[in-house]
């Protein structure tokens, strides 16, 4: 199966180059606040729908 052109070698030999370069606690650095910015996205977005629920239920 290939993805973006490349194969499962291609991919785990860029994967351990990156290990290498930036190193395994930065990765996990990084790992941890894009995990926070999708949370915080998602409870925007339904926040935003339940808002919007509560401004109907108030015109009625």
């Amino acid at each position: 199966m290939r993805f973006g052109g490349l194969g499962g070698w291609e991919w785990i030999i860029i994967l351990i180059i990156v290990i290498i370069l930036f190193g395994g606690s930065r990765l996990a650095g990084v790992g941890a606040a894009l995990g926070q910015s999708i949370r915080e996205f998602r409870e925007a977005v339904s926040g935003d729908k339940e808002d919007k629920d509560e401004d109907k239920s108030d015109e009625a």
